[in-house]
């Protein structure tokens, strides 16, 4: 493997449980200004400028661990450790995981330093497997998280090669990430499937939001990437995320201990919402979330 200013590949290997492959996790080397800690976006996520010597840094890229001859992924704590009642499933959809990529992120080397593509990959491939992994592993914020992150890199994607329809792969993945964090979010409400299998609920990697984090990006993803096509759905749907995003200022400790980050863009999107409901003034601290 060529050596790389960015990043380097652990010594010691991990076994794949699916298909007893040596994965060699990839990680990404610090110091020397090589992330240089740009704007936070309204979703969240971190920008880095752009390092003279390196470049312009993605950790997001080195967060799943991927198998080369398999195709199965997950996070870093979780890949050794699937539910030993998945592994024959996962088994047997190796070759639905690589048919899922053709041709949409060639070409694509999963076992050598990765790229944007690669990233993305890692991304798509981990939501197909948390699909069998039981709920003490919180799958379903698992895939939300992914999709998301996905659909952050298929951006990036796009800026650097707009001649690839990667922003229409971004939208895809965007509606599939709300699909999930609404799922997620209703499991944590419902007591059918705790969130507490994430150790971090990001959704980017610099700071762990927490559950106020999980409902303002849930609110978000529905208030933008939402269907529109029939206007009752889509007006109980925003009267929904509305209500999702009110909890942060109703829920936990006082909003003024809240970070700007999350009060400031919470409230933005509570008044885009209500904008397009119709409702003047409207306040999320006034808001009845029960």
């Amino acid at each position: 493997m060529a050596e790389s200013e960015i990043s380097y590949f652990v010594k010691d290997p991990v076994s794949c449980p699916v298909c007893g492959a040596k994965v060699y996790r990839e990680q990404m080397r610090s110091g020397r200004g090589r992330q240089i800690a740009g704007p936070l976006t309204d979703e969240l996520r971190r920008h880095y400028e752009e390092s003279k010597n390196y470049g312009v840094a993605y950790p997001l890229l080195y967060t799943v661990m991927v198998c080369p001859e398999c195709y199965y992924a997950a996070y870093q704590d979780d890949f050794p450790k699937p539910p030993p009642e998945a592994i024959a499933l996962l088994k047997s959809e190796i070759e639905t995981r690589k048919s899922a990529l053709d041709g949409l992120l060639t070409p694509l080397n999963l076992a050598g330093h990765r790229t944007l593509r690669e990233g993305v990959a890692s991304f798509i491939l981990a939501t197909m497997c948390y699909e069998y992994f039981d709920g003490e592993y919180s799958p379903l914020f698992k895939c939300g998280v992914s999709q998301l992150r996905a659909a952050w890199l298929c951006t990036d994607l796009h800026h650097k090669e707009p001649e690839e329809n990667f922003d229409h792969l971004a939208m895809v993945l965007y509606r599939k990430a709300r699909y999930y964090y609404n799922a997620a979010v209703r499991g944590e409400q419902e007591g059918t499937q705790a969130l507490t299998g994430a150790r971090n609920l990001g959704p980017d990697l610099d700071k762990n939001y927490g559950f106020d984090g999980v409902l303002y990006i849930t609110g978000l993803l529905e208030y933008r990437y939402g269907p529109r096509s029939d206007a009752n759905v889509r007006r109980k749907a925003l009267e929904n995320a509305k209500r999702t995003i009110a909890r942060i200022f109703g829920m936990g400790k006082a909003s003024k201990n809240k970070p700007a980050a999350i009060l400031d863009n919470a409230r933005a999107a509570y008044e885009g919402i209500a904008k397009e409901l119709g409702m003047a003034d409207a306040n999320p601290e006034e808001e009845d979330v029960e």
